[in-house]
């Protein structure tokens, strides 16, 4: 076990290159620190993945102004896309491969070495890990592209790891997901702070990822997209809210939601909506204004702060109040997202049941829902929501404006919309007029204590710029 805590402190300083004491000691039981707990392990990573994912912390985490939801008031350089200032891809990367990542792969290690657990125990704890490991993988390669994958979490045998094709590791993962699904049965990890335990939940779960990346790689690779989806639907995908992967927090600290410790503990007025995402919304008159803001400026009255701008805080639209509560819920994936893959997979003539338009309408549904919004018949029946008379060429355009509209405060999937379905048209930031990122730049320590492999990764993707495309995005998205 010793070794397991080497292993720590090595990647933690070669591969994330920075020294966190702190971690180290969150991987040791005070009363008898040779041990390490799976149960633990795999609890903290639940956490820090989904911590990492919800926060709007300008340190760690962007992707809320990256996807134009929201925009900053008075420090203003992360909503004009100076994410070098704060090191934020340093700060996701770290995150992402040393608190999730790591974890999961020595909560398995030590799962397959209790002997106090079955053979099925172990197999359905692995494959729980396994699932959230694909899971933070494809979030990896969609915010940087190539990554360290088949000799990341190995600092003993790759101290400096090499970056695989991102393409090649979105194959890997659905094989990843395909063998653990067949063993998410009988009793998982004591600790599951997303589905309790219910392995059922997780194959549904594990099915939607499928799906999203099977939908993922429809515009680059459609034979191998249909398959994963039309695989992934019959396995079973979320058919409800029920569904939904949610992190549930606690009304005290350190277990509240990280948007209540930005937006309220912290005591600041950092963000306000932005513009591209309250006009959009107004000129919809679209219900769910009402939750996702506040009415400070008037009933029925929205006026977003200028995207990239300086905003006095006082004379904009505020978030919503539900946003503030402590133990609003995390989510990692829910019911409306899933819908509106199943709309693209219908619109491509997948074999899913349904039609788009149904689809469509469930995404739809699925957001005003969840909201707690009432009246979503009303809101489907305009013709600028109903799916024959909605704006658009076609069926791209049509669901990507109401797929980027139901991810609010879900800011990395906002943002990809925009990306992969190349709508809505997002404005240029107001302060410097660069243009919209559609990737995070390689961590600045890569480049200084990993360079032969940063070089040879930032080559193949065709430079280590912010304007670089992900794989799969092969499309224009538009900007103002």
């Amino acid at each position: 076990m010793k070794k397991i805590v080497l292993t720590i402190i090595s990647l933690v300083t070669l591969i994330s290159c920075q020294s966190d004491d702190k971690y180290e000691n969150y991987n040791r039981d005070p009363k008898n620190p040779t041990q390490v707990d799976a149960d633990f392990l795999f609890n903290n990573a639940q956490k820090s993945l989904v911590d990492q994912m919800t926060s709007t912390n300008v340190n760690s985490n962007v992707f809320r102004l990256l996807g134009q939801h929201w925009t900053e008031t008075t420090y203003i350089d992360e909503a004009n896309y100076d994410l070098t200032n704060r090191n934020i891809p340093q700060a996701h990367w770290s995150e992402m491969y040393r608190d999730v990542l790591l974890d999961l792969k020595t909560a398995k290690e030590v799962a397959e070495a209790d002997p106090e657990l079955s053979a099925g125990e172990i197999a359905a704890r692995v494959a729980q890990a396994e699932v959230l490991m694909v899971y933070t993988y494809q979030q990896l390669v969609d915010t940087y592209g190539n990554i360290p994958y088949a000799e990341s979490l190995d600092a003993e045998g790759f101290p400096l790891p090499a970056y695989d094709d991102a393409a090649t590791i979105y194959s890997d993962l659905i094989a990843r997901i395909d063998a653990a699904t067949p063993n998410l049965t009988g009793s998982g990890f004591s600790i599951d702070n997303i589905y309790g335990g219910n392995m059922a939940a997780w194959t549904k779960f594990a099915n939607s990822i499928k799906l999203r990346i099977g939908i993922r790689l429809s515009d680059v690779n459609p034979t191998l997209s249909q398959s994963t989806v039309e695989s992934a639907v019959a396995g079973g995908v979320f058919t409800s809210n029920d569904d939904n992967a949610t992190f549930e927090y606690q009304g005290a600290t350190p277990n509240t939601n990280p948007l209540w410790v930005d937006l309220v503990q912290s005591g600041r007025s950092d963000f306000v909506p932005a513009n591209t995402l309250v006009d959009f919304m107004n000129d919809l008159e679209d219900p769910r204004r009402a939750v996702y803001f506040d009415d400070n400026m008037g009933a029925d009255t929205y006026v977003g702060g200028i995207y990239g701008a300086s905003n006095t805080f006082s004379n904009y639209t505020h978030i919503g109040d539900l946003l503030h509560q402590p133990t609003f819920p995390g989510i990692l994936l829910d019911y409306s997202e899933v819908s509106f893959y199943l709309a693209e997979a219908a619109a491509r003539s997948y074999a899913v049941t349904g039609t788009v338009e149904e689809h469509y309408n469930n995404g739809i549904t699925a957001s005003f829902e969840y909201w707690d919004v009432a009246d979503v018949a009303t809101y489907l029946a305009k013709p600028e929501v109903a799916y024959a008379t909605a704006p658009g060429a076609d069926w791209r355009e049509k669901i990507g404006s109401q797929f980027w509209l139901a991810m609010y405060n879900r800011g990395f999937e906002a943002w990809t919309v925009w990306r992969k379905y190349d709508t809505p048209i997002l404005n240029l930031p107001e302060d410097t007029g660069n243009p919209v990122p559609t990737r995070y730049t390689y961590p600045i320590n890569e480049l200084t204590l990993n360079g032969t492999n940063w070089e040879a990764a930032s080559e193949a993707i065709g430079g280590d710029e912010q304007t670089t495309k992900i794989f799969w995005d092969v499309n224009d998205s538009p900007s103002n």
